[in-house]
Protein backbone atom coordinates (compact mmCIF):
# COMPACT_ATOMS: atom_id res chain seq x y z
CA UNK A 1 0.00 0.00 0.00
CA UNK A 2 0.78 3.62 -0.45
CA UNK A 3 2.79 5.14 2.61
CA UNK A 4 1.45 8.85 2.14
CA UNK A 5 -0.60 10.65 4.46
CA UNK A 6 -4.02 11.65 4.49
CA UNK A 7 -4.37 14.90 3.89
CA UNK A 8 -8.43 15.95 3.79
CA UNK A 9 -9.95 19.28 2.90
CA UNK A 10 -12.28 18.82 5.58
CA UNK A 11 -10.73 17.65 8.79
CA UNK A 12 -12.26 14.45 10.17
CA UNK A 13 -14.63 15.65 13.00
CA UNK A 14 -14.04 13.95 16.46
CA UNK A 15 -18.18 12.98 16.43
CA UNK A 16 -18.50 11.09 12.85
CA UNK A 17 -22.70 11.69 13.33
CA UNK A 18 -22.11 15.20 12.80
CA UNK A 19 -23.44 17.42 9.73
CA UNK A 20 -20.42 18.25 8.23
CA UNK A 21 -19.49 21.98 8.05
CA UNK A 22 -19.97 22.46 4.37
CA UNK A 23 -23.73 21.71 5.23
CA UNK A 24 -24.64 23.35 7.87
CA UNK A 25 -26.23 26.41 6.11
CA UNK A 26 -27.98 24.02 3.45
CA UNK A 27 -31.90 24.45 3.63
CA UNK A 28 -32.99 20.51 4.19
CA UNK A 29 -36.70 21.52 4.51
CA UNK A 30 -36.26 21.30 0.89
CA UNK A 31 -35.40 18.86 -1.98
CA UNK A 32 -31.56 18.60 -2.83
CA UNK A 33 -31.12 19.23 -6.98
CA UNK A 34 -29.46 21.10 -9.68
CA UNK A 35 -29.45 21.80 -13.38
CA UNK A 36 -32.55 20.38 -13.93
CA UNK A 37 -34.22 19.89 -17.50
CA UNK A 38 -38.00 18.67 -18.73
CA UNK A 39 -39.64 16.61 -17.47
CA UNK A 40 -37.88 17.52 -13.94
CA UNK A 41 -39.16 20.52 -12.56
CA UNK A 42 -36.35 23.16 -11.41
CA UNK A 43 -34.78 23.00 -7.73
CA UNK A 44 -36.56 23.99 -4.71
CA UNK A 45 -34.29 25.67 -3.28
CA UNK A 46 -33.67 27.96 -5.77
CA UNK A 47 -31.78 30.47 -3.51
CA UNK A 48 -28.91 28.23 -3.43
CA UNK A 49 -26.89 29.77 -5.91
CA UNK A 50 -25.47 26.35 -6.84
CA UNK A 51 -28.81 24.61 -6.92
CA UNK A 52 -30.37 27.75 -9.15
CA UNK A 53 -27.25 27.91 -11.77
CA UNK A 54 -25.01 25.19 -11.43
CA UNK A 55 -20.90 25.55 -10.55
CA UNK A 56 -19.83 23.44 -13.35
CA UNK A 57 -20.04 23.73 -16.79
CA UNK A 58 -21.83 21.28 -18.34
CA UNK A 59 -20.02 18.70 -20.08
CA UNK A 60 -22.46 18.09 -23.30
CA UNK A 61 -23.10 21.68 -24.03
CA UNK A 62 -23.83 24.95 -22.10
CA UNK A 63 -27.31 24.62 -21.45
CA UNK A 64 -30.03 27.14 -20.23
CA UNK A 65 -31.09 27.11 -16.98
CA UNK A 66 -34.08 26.34 -14.68
CA UNK A 67 -36.53 29.30 -14.65
CA UNK A 68 -37.62 29.41 -10.91
CA UNK A 69 -39.94 32.42 -12.04
CA UNK A 70 -42.28 29.98 -14.74
CA UNK A 71 -41.75 27.08 -12.36
CA UNK A 72 -40.73 24.52 -15.30
CA UNK A 73 -37.69 23.50 -16.32
CA UNK A 74 -36.53 24.09 -20.14
CA UNK A 75 -35.50 21.40 -22.53
CA UNK A 76 -32.24 19.23 -22.50
CA UNK A 77 -30.37 20.15 -25.20
CA UNK A 78 -29.77 17.91 -27.76
CA UNK A 79 -26.84 16.54 -29.70
CA UNK A 80 -26.52 14.45 -32.68
CA UNK A 81 -24.88 10.85 -32.75
CA UNK A 82 -22.06 11.02 -34.10
CA UNK A 83 -21.20 14.73 -33.15
CA UNK A 84 -17.38 14.58 -32.18
CA UNK A 85 -16.48 14.92 -28.55
CA UNK A 86 -15.45 18.02 -27.33
CA UNK A 87 -13.46 17.86 -24.06
CA UNK A 88 -12.79 20.81 -21.41
CA UNK A 89 -10.61 22.11 -18.96
CA UNK A 90 -13.40 21.68 -16.88
CA UNK A 91 -14.10 18.08 -18.19
CA UNK A 92 -10.62 16.75 -20.09
CA UNK A 93 -11.63 13.43 -19.97
CA UNK A 94 -15.46 12.64 -20.31
CA UNK A 95 -17.58 14.31 -22.64
CA UNK A 96 -21.62 13.81 -22.35
CA UNK A 97 -24.15 13.90 -25.34
CA UNK A 98 -27.82 13.57 -24.48
CA UNK A 99 -28.55 12.60 -27.98
CA UNK A 100 -32.62 11.91 -26.97
CA UNK A 101 -35.53 11.70 -24.26
CA UNK A 102 -38.65 9.47 -23.75
CA UNK A 103 -39.58 10.95 -20.21
CA UNK A 104 -36.65 10.73 -18.16
CA UNK A 105 -35.12 8.03 -20.07
CA UNK A 106 -32.38 8.95 -22.31
CA UNK A 107 -29.81 7.94 -25.09
CA UNK A 108 -27.04 9.51 -24.42
CA UNK A 109 -22.99 8.81 -25.72
CA UNK A 110 -20.39 9.22 -23.09
CA UNK A 111 -17.28 9.78 -24.57
CA UNK A 112 -13.85 8.85 -22.66
CA UNK A 113 -10.07 8.33 -23.63
CA UNK A 114 -10.58 4.79 -24.68
CA UNK A 115 -13.76 5.33 -26.91
CA UNK A 116 -17.14 6.13 -26.81
CA UNK A 117 -20.01 4.52 -24.78
CA UNK A 118 -23.49 4.63 -26.07
CA UNK A 119 -25.93 4.55 -23.24
CA UNK A 120 -28.20 2.75 -21.64
CA UNK A 121 -25.29 0.46 -20.97
CA UNK A 122 -24.88 -2.88 -19.19
CA UNK A 123 -21.03 -2.87 -18.17
CA UNK A 124 -19.93 -6.83 -18.22
CA UNK A 125 -17.88 -7.60 -14.78
CA UNK A 126 -13.76 -8.72 -15.73
CA UNK A 127 -13.25 -8.66 -11.77
CA UNK A 128 -9.39 -9.50 -11.93
CA UNK A 129 -9.27 -7.92 -15.31
CA UNK A 130 -11.24 -10.78 -17.74
CA UNK A 131 -14.33 -12.23 -18.38
CA UNK A 132 -15.01 -15.48 -17.35
CA UNK A 133 -15.33 -17.98 -19.93
CA UNK A 134 -14.66 -15.49 -22.92
CA UNK A 135 -11.92 -13.53 -24.45
CA UNK A 136 -11.43 -9.88 -25.17
CA UNK A 137 -11.62 -10.83 -28.77
CA UNK A 138 -15.05 -12.65 -28.45
CA UNK A 139 -17.33 -9.55 -27.00
CA UNK A 140 -15.59 -7.04 -29.21
CA UNK A 141 -16.30 -9.39 -32.14
CA UNK A 142 -19.19 -10.32 -31.66
CA UNK A 143 -22.20 -8.50 -32.74
CA UNK A 144 -24.24 -9.86 -29.69
CA UNK A 145 -21.94 -8.65 -27.41
CA UNK A 146 -19.38 -5.88 -28.88
CA UNK A 147 -18.92 -4.76 -25.44
CA UNK A 148 -17.95 -0.86 -25.60
CA UNK A 149 -16.93 -0.82 -21.70
CA UNK A 150 -16.22 -3.30 -18.91
CA UNK A 151 -15.75 -3.47 -15.50
CA UNK A 152 -12.65 -4.27 -13.35
CA UNK A 153 -12.22 -4.62 -9.60
CA UNK A 154 -9.80 -2.81 -8.11
CA UNK A 155 -9.85 -4.78 -4.40
CA UNK A 156 -9.08 -8.39 -6.27
CA UNK A 157 -6.47 -6.43 -8.94
CA UNK A 158 -4.44 -4.98 -5.94
CA UNK A 159 -4.32 -8.32 -4.65
CA UNK A 160 -3.77 -10.24 -7.94
CA UNK A 161 -1.33 -9.70 -9.69
CA UNK A 162 -1.00 -6.16 -8.49
CA UNK A 163 -1.10 -2.48 -9.85
CA UNK A 164 2.61 -1.97 -9.33
CA UNK A 165 3.03 -4.62 -12.12
CA UNK A 166 0.19 -3.39 -13.99
CA UNK A 167 1.88 0.26 -13.59
CA UNK A 168 4.63 -1.32 -14.99
CA UNK A 169 3.15 -2.89 -18.38
CA UNK A 170 1.24 0.41 -18.93
CA UNK A 171 -2.10 -0.64 -17.22
CA UNK A 172 -4.43 -2.71 -17.46
CA UNK A 173 -5.80 -2.51 -21.51
CA UNK A 174 -2.38 -3.37 -22.79
CA UNK A 175 -1.98 -6.15 -19.76
CA UNK A 176 -5.13 -7.70 -21.16
CA UNK A 177 -5.10 -6.89 -24.63
CA UNK A 178 -8.16 -4.38 -24.39
CA UNK A 179 -8.51 -0.62 -26.42
CA UNK A 180 -11.82 0.31 -25.20
CA UNK A 181 -13.13 2.00 -21.85
CA UNK A 182 -12.73 0.52 -18.71
CA UNK A 183 -13.93 1.63 -15.21
CA UNK A 184 -12.92 0.49 -12.04
CA UNK A 185 -15.04 0.39 -8.78
CA UNK A 186 -12.74 1.34 -5.59
CA UNK A 187 -12.94 -1.55 -3.43
CA UNK A 188 -15.71 -0.42 -1.26
CA UNK A 189 -18.08 -2.68 -2.05
CA UNK A 190 -15.64 -5.69 -0.66
CA UNK A 191 -17.12 -4.00 2.71
CA UNK A 192 -20.27 -5.59 2.46
CA UNK A 193 -19.01 -9.02 0.47
CA UNK A 194 -16.30 -9.06 2.66
CA UNK A 195 -17.28 -7.63 5.77
CA UNK A 196 -16.05 -10.42 8.13
CA UNK A 197 -12.56 -9.69 7.18
CA UNK A 198 -13.04 -6.07 7.69
CA UNK A 199 -12.24 -3.15 9.67
CA UNK A 200 -13.53 0.22 8.71
CA UNK A 201 -11.83 3.44 10.36
CA UNK A 202 -11.88 6.89 9.48
CA UNK A 203 -8.22 6.74 8.23
CA UNK A 204 -9.42 3.27 5.32
CA UNK A 205 -10.50 -0.15 5.82
CA UNK A 206 -8.44 -2.89 7.00
CA UNK A 207 -9.04 -6.41 5.12
CA UNK A 208 -7.76 -9.86 6.02
CA UNK A 209 -6.76 -11.59 2.86
CA UNK A 210 -9.28 -14.38 2.08
CA UNK A 211 -6.85 -16.11 0.19
CA UNK A 212 -4.10 -16.68 3.05
CA UNK A 213 -4.51 -19.08 5.95
CA UNK A 214 -1.46 -19.33 8.42
CA UNK A 215 0.49 -16.46 7.37
CA UNK A 216 3.01 -14.31 9.47
CA UNK A 217 1.17 -10.80 10.23
CA UNK A 218 4.54 -9.70 9.86
CA UNK A 219 4.86 -9.79 6.57
CA UNK A 220 2.89 -7.35 5.61
CA UNK A 221 4.46 -4.18 5.44
CA UNK A 222 1.67 -1.94 5.52
CA UNK A 223 0.10 -2.45 8.27
CA UNK A 224 -1.09 0.19 10.12
CA UNK A 225 0.25 -1.80 13.76
CA UNK A 226 -0.32 -5.15 14.93
CA UNK A 227 -2.79 -3.81 18.31
CA UNK A 228 -6.09 -3.09 16.38
CA UNK A 229 -7.77 0.17 15.84
CA UNK A 230 -7.31 3.44 17.61
CA UNK A 231 -9.89 3.61 20.90
CA UNK A 232 -12.03 6.18 18.81
CA UNK A 233 -12.59 4.69 15.63
CA UNK A 234 -13.86 1.00 17.50
CA UNK A 235 -17.23 1.86 17.38
CA UNK A 236 -17.16 2.98 14.05
CA UNK A 237 -16.90 -0.89 12.54
CA UNK A 238 -20.43 -2.07 11.01
CA UNK A 239 -22.54 -3.19 14.09
CA UNK A 240 -22.85 -6.88 12.43
CA UNK A 241 -19.51 -7.80 11.47
CA UNK A 242 -17.25 -9.73 13.74
CA UNK A 243 -14.79 -7.03 14.37
CA UNK A 244 -17.18 -4.59 15.88
CA UNK A 245 -16.55 -5.10 19.47
CA UNK A 246 -12.58 -3.86 18.97
CA UNK A 247 -11.27 -6.94 17.91
CA UNK A 248 -8.50 -6.71 15.26
CA UNK A 249 -8.21 -9.21 12.13
CA UNK A 250 -6.59 -12.21 12.56
CA UNK A 251 -2.75 -12.20 13.25
CA UNK A 252 -2.47 -15.38 10.75
CA UNK A 253 -3.58 -13.70 7.49
CA UNK A 254 -2.17 -10.61 5.88
CA UNK A 255 -3.94 -7.62 6.43
CA UNK A 256 -4.68 -5.12 3.30
CA UNK A 257 -5.08 -1.28 4.41
CA UNK A 258 -7.17 0.34 1.81
CA UNK A 259 -7.67 4.09 2.36
CA UNK A 260 -8.67 6.41 0.28
CA UNK A 261 -5.57 7.34 -1.18
CA UNK A 262 -4.30 3.58 -1.80
CA UNK A 263 -7.53 3.02 -3.56
CA UNK A 264 -6.63 6.04 -6.43
CA UNK A 265 -3.30 5.03 -6.53
CA UNK A 266 -4.44 1.41 -7.42
CA UNK A 267 -6.84 3.07 -9.61
CA UNK A 268 -4.37 5.35 -11.03
CA UNK A 269 -1.91 2.72 -12.43
CA UNK A 270 -4.90 0.41 -13.87
CA UNK A 271 -5.27 2.86 -15.44
CA UNK A 272 -9.11 3.04 -16.41
CA UNK A 273 -11.51 5.13 -18.05
CA UNK A 274 -13.78 5.89 -14.82
CA UNK A 275 -12.05 5.72 -11.54
CA UNK A 276 -14.49 5.58 -8.47
CA UNK A 277 -14.27 7.62 -5.20
CA UNK A 278 -13.62 4.96 -2.10
CA UNK A 279 -17.14 5.31 -0.45
CA UNK A 280 -18.26 4.38 3.27
CA UNK A 281 -20.38 0.96 2.47
CA UNK A 282 -22.95 -0.37 4.69
CA UNK A 283 -25.61 -3.07 3.54
CA UNK A 284 -28.53 -1.85 3.03
CA UNK A 285 -30.35 -4.18 5.35
CA UNK A 286 -28.52 -3.27 8.17
CA UNK A 287 -30.70 -1.66 10.99
CA UNK A 288 -28.07 0.62 12.48
CA UNK A 289 -29.10 4.34 12.28
CA UNK A 290 -25.92 5.80 13.14
CA UNK A 291 -23.93 3.33 11.07
CA UNK A 292 -25.43 4.90 8.41
CA UNK A 293 -25.12 8.18 9.24
CA UNK A 294 -21.38 7.72 10.11
CA UNK A 295 -20.78 5.85 6.81
CA UNK A 296 -22.74 9.04 4.87
CA UNK A 297 -20.73 11.99 5.93
CA UNK A 298 -17.21 9.53 5.89
CA UNK A 299 -17.87 9.27 1.87
CA UNK A 300 -17.84 12.92 1.73
CA UNK A 301 -14.45 12.81 3.74
CA UNK A 302 -13.05 10.07 1.56
CA UNK A 303 -14.16 11.44 -1.33
CA UNK A 304 -12.14 14.97 -0.66
CA UNK A 305 -9.05 13.14 -0.04
CA UNK A 306 -9.68 10.68 -3.00
CA UNK A 307 -9.34 14.08 -5.21
CA UNK A 308 -6.75 15.30 -3.34
CA UNK A 309 -4.55 11.89 -4.15
CA UNK A 310 -5.94 11.98 -8.24
CA UNK A 311 -2.57 11.60 -10.05
CA UNK A 312 -4.44 11.44 -13.44
CA UNK A 313 -7.14 14.11 -13.69
CA UNK A 314 -6.85 14.93 -17.36
CA UNK A 315 -7.23 11.33 -18.49
CA UNK A 316 -9.06 9.29 -15.55
CA UNK A 317 -12.90 10.49 -14.29
CA UNK A 318 -13.09 10.47 -11.04
CA UNK A 319 -16.79 9.55 -9.87
CA UNK A 320 -18.36 10.28 -6.25
CA UNK A 321 -21.03 7.63 -4.75
CA UNK A 322 -23.96 8.89 -3.60
CA UNK A 323 -24.87 6.58 -0.23
CA UNK A 324 -26.84 7.18 2.83
CA UNK A 325 -29.02 3.70 2.88
CA UNK A 326 -32.76 3.54 2.43
CA UNK A 327 -33.25 7.10 3.56
CA UNK A 328 -34.85 9.18 1.02
CA UNK A 329 -36.87 11.55 3.12
CA UNK A 330 -36.72 15.12 2.79
CA UNK A 331 -33.64 16.20 4.77
CA UNK A 332 -32.44 12.78 4.88
CA UNK A 333 -29.01 10.70 4.33
CA UNK A 334 -29.41 10.44 0.77
CA UNK A 335 -30.19 14.07 0.73
CA UNK A 336 -27.31 15.57 3.19
CA UNK A 337 -24.86 13.01 0.42
CA UNK A 338 -26.28 14.90 -2.51
CA UNK A 339 -26.16 17.92 -1.28
CA UNK A 340 -22.62 17.37 -0.60
CA UNK A 341 -21.55 16.36 -3.77
CA UNK A 342 -23.63 19.39 -4.89
CA UNK A 343 -20.70 21.63 -3.60
CA UNK A 344 -18.39 19.64 -4.81
CA UNK A 345 -19.94 19.80 -8.35
CA UNK A 346 -17.53 21.56 -10.59
CA UNK A 347 -14.43 18.97 -10.58
CA UNK A 348 -16.58 15.99 -10.66
CA UNK A 349 -17.69 14.57 -14.43
CA UNK A 350 -20.05 12.22 -13.80
CA UNK A 351 -22.16 10.40 -10.35
CA UNK A 352 -22.75 6.72 -8.87
CA UNK A 353 -25.59 5.48 -6.86
CA UNK A 354 -24.37 3.14 -4.85
CA UNK A 355 -25.08 1.00 -1.26
CA UNK A 356 -28.41 -0.85 -3.45
CA UNK A 357 -28.88 -4.76 -4.46
CA UNK A 358 -28.48 -5.72 -1.08
CA UNK A 359 -31.25 -7.45 -0.24
CA UNK A 360 -33.70 -4.66 0.34
CA UNK A 361 -37.07 -4.68 -0.92
CA UNK A 362 -38.01 -3.45 -5.18
CA UNK A 363 -40.32 -0.59 -3.66
CA UNK A 364 -37.09 0.40 -1.39
CA UNK A 365 -34.79 0.29 -4.17
CA UNK A 366 -36.33 2.08 -6.77
CA UNK A 367 -37.27 4.92 -4.25
CA UNK A 368 -33.57 5.35 -3.68
CA UNK A 369 -32.93 5.33 -7.50
CA UNK A 370 -35.43 7.61 -8.23
CA UNK A 371 -34.61 10.09 -5.61
CA UNK A 372 -30.94 10.50 -6.95
CA UNK A 373 -31.77 10.53 -10.53
CA UNK A 374 -34.18 13.40 -9.57
CA UNK A 375 -31.87 15.55 -8.05
CA UNK A 376 -28.36 14.49 -9.73
CA UNK A 377 -27.60 17.16 -12.97
CA UNK A 378 -28.64 16.07 -16.10
CA UNK A 379 -25.57 17.24 -18.06
CA UNK A 380 -23.88 14.28 -16.24
CA UNK A 381 -23.39 10.87 -16.37
CA UNK A 382 -25.96 8.29 -13.74
CA UNK A 383 -23.93 4.61 -13.06
CA UNK A 384 -26.12 2.38 -11.02
CA UNK A 385 -23.94 -0.05 -9.67
CA UNK A 386 -24.12 -3.53 -9.04
CA UNK A 387 -27.59 -3.46 -10.64
CA UNK A 388 -28.03 -6.32 -13.75
CA UNK A 389 -31.28 -8.08 -13.23
CA UNK A 390 -33.89 -7.54 -16.29
CA UNK A 391 -36.50 -6.00 -14.83
CA UNK A 392 -33.96 -4.03 -13.10
CA UNK A 393 -32.50 -2.48 -15.92
CA UNK A 394 -35.41 -1.16 -17.63
CA UNK A 395 -37.70 0.36 -14.52
CA UNK A 396 -33.85 2.31 -13.68
CA UNK A 397 -33.38 3.05 -17.34
CA UNK A 398 -37.02 4.84 -17.33
CA UNK A 399 -35.95 6.63 -13.81
CA UNK A 400 -32.88 8.10 -15.80
CA UNK A 401 -30.12 5.80 -15.02
CA UNK A 402 -27.57 5.22 -18.18
CA UNK A 403 -24.97 2.97 -16.51
CA UNK A 404 -25.25 -0.27 -14.84
CA UNK A 405 -23.02 -3.36 -13.94
CA UNK A 406 -23.00 -6.94 -12.45
CA UNK A 407 -21.89 -10.39 -12.25
CA UNK A 408 -25.62 -11.85 -12.55
CA UNK A 409 -25.77 -12.02 -16.44
CA UNK A 410 -21.68 -14.42 -16.32
CA UNK A 411 -22.51 -15.95 -13.06
CA UNK A 412 -26.06 -16.96 -14.41
CA UNK A 413 -24.47 -18.18 -17.94
CA UNK A 414 -21.72 -20.13 -15.88
CA UNK A 415 -24.45 -22.29 -14.07
CA UNK A 416 -26.33 -22.86 -17.07
CA UNK A 417 -28.95 -20.43 -17.34
CA UNK A 418 -29.51 -18.49 -20.22
CA UNK A 419 -31.93 -14.79 -20.19
CA UNK A 420 -34.05 -15.19 -22.64
CA UNK A 421 -37.68 -13.05 -23.38
CA UNK A 422 -40.64 -13.45 -22.19
CA UNK A 423 -42.47 -13.68 -18.75
CA UNK A 424 -40.61 -12.59 -15.41
CA UNK A 425 -38.02 -14.33 -14.59
CA UNK A 426 -36.96 -14.13 -18.22
CA UNK A 427 -34.33 -17.13 -17.33
CA UNK A 428 -34.33 -20.41 -19.25
CA UNK A 429 -32.52 -23.00 -17.18
CA UNK A 430 -30.58 -25.44 -19.45
CA UNK A 431 -30.10 -28.07 -17.11
CA UNK A 432 -33.68 -28.93 -16.47
CA UNK A 433 -34.89 -32.13 -17.72
CA UNK A 434 -37.39 -29.74 -19.75
CA UNK A 435 -34.07 -29.40 -22.33
CA UNK A 436 -32.36 -32.39 -22.34
CA UNK A 437 -34.67 -33.70 -25.38
CA UNK A 438 -35.31 -30.29 -26.78
CA UNK A 439 -33.69 -29.66 -30.54
CA UNK A 440 -34.85 -26.05 -30.44
CA UNK A 441 -32.08 -23.67 -30.19
CA UNK A 442 -31.46 -21.15 -26.84
CA UNK A 443 -34.06 -18.14 -28.88
CA UNK A 444 -34.65 -17.90 -32.47
CA UNK A 445 -33.05 -15.02 -34.09
CA UNK A 446 -30.53 -14.25 -31.77
CA UNK A 447 -26.95 -13.64 -33.42
CA UNK A 448 -25.08 -15.29 -30.52
CA UNK A 449 -22.47 -17.97 -30.87
CA UNK A 450 -24.69 -20.46 -29.82
CA UNK A 451 -28.03 -20.14 -31.55
CA UNK A 452 -26.60 -18.68 -34.80
CA UNK A 453 -24.30 -22.18 -35.36
CA UNK A 454 -27.11 -24.47 -33.94
CA UNK A 455 -26.46 -25.46 -31.16
CA UNK A 456 -29.66 -26.80 -29.61
CA UNK A 457 -30.68 -26.82 -26.31
CA UNK A 458 -30.23 -30.58 -25.59
CA UNK A 459 -26.74 -30.03 -26.49
CA UNK A 460 -26.18 -27.44 -24.18
CA UNK A 461 -28.03 -29.46 -21.33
Amino acid sequence: MSSAKPSPAFPPPKDYTKLPDELQDVDFTKRVSWRKFHPYPPPEDTNDTAAATGTAASSSSSSPQSSSTTGTSPHLPYVPPGTAPVFTAASPALCHHVHATSGRARATTVHLPHGSVPTPVFMPVGTKGSLKGLTPFEITSDPALDCPIILANTYHMALAPGTDLLGEVGGLHDFMGWDRPILTDSGGFQMVSLLKLALITEEGVTFENPFDDDVDNNDNKNDKDDDGPDAEDIGQSSSSSTLAAGTAPSKKKRRMLLRPEDSIRHQNLIGSDIIMALDDVVSSIEQDDERFTVATYRTLRWLDRCRSAHANPKTQNLFPIVQGGLDTAVGGLREKCLAGFRIRDEWVPGYAIGGLAGGESKDDFWRVVDQCCRALPDDKPRYLMGVGYPLDLVVCTALGVDMYDCVYPTRTARFGVALVPGEAPGTLRLKSNDCSGDDSVIQEGCECQACKNGYSRARLH
